[in-house]
């Protein structure tokens, strides 16, 4: 079942970037920035890397995301469009079921977010895990045009 609507769709897809939200063991929210893909013909989930990038700790399934996912895989991802003309300001809410994908588990997620990120070209994707959120549900707000 597709959450987003069509301006969504194109808002989210058009991004560069992300706020990723997880559920920290104390409740709290933990907030990390991500690059993701949202592939062509699936309105229903948005895919990241856990790529090459440097990090606090060498395994990337030590993450505190990935923790915090694996513990409790409730997420929201939250896409915003700043500008000093505020009739262009805009932002997307995407909560869903964050999942992490094996190394190889889907090459057509890496391929896609490879071609959204050239930067990726040197990265090792295909031997890192994914993660892919299940969107259930969308909000915005403003001109997603």
């Amino acid at each position: 079942m597709a959450f987003l609507d069509d301006p969504q769709r194109r808002f989210l897809a058009s991004a560069r970037s992300a706020t990723l939200a997880t559920i920290a063991p104390d409740g709290r929210p933990r907030l990390v920035p991500v690059c993701f893909v949202l592939m062509d013909g699936d309105a229903s989930h948005i895919w990241f890397a856990l790529d090459e990038k440097p990090k606090a700790v060498a395994d990337p399934r030590e993450l505190a995301r990935v923790r915090d996912i694996e513990r409790d895989p409730r997420v929201t991802l939250l896409v915003e469009r700043w500008s000093e003309d505020w009739a262009e300001l805009a932002w997307l809410r995407c909560d869903g079921r964050a999942e992490l994908i094996e190394p190889g588990g889907d090459e057509d997620a890496v391929r896609a977010l490879r071609a959204k990120y050239p930067q990726y070209a040197t990265h090792a994707l295909e031997q890192r895990p994914l993660v892919r959120i299940a969107v259930e549900r969308a909000r915005s707000w403003g001109h997603l045009g």
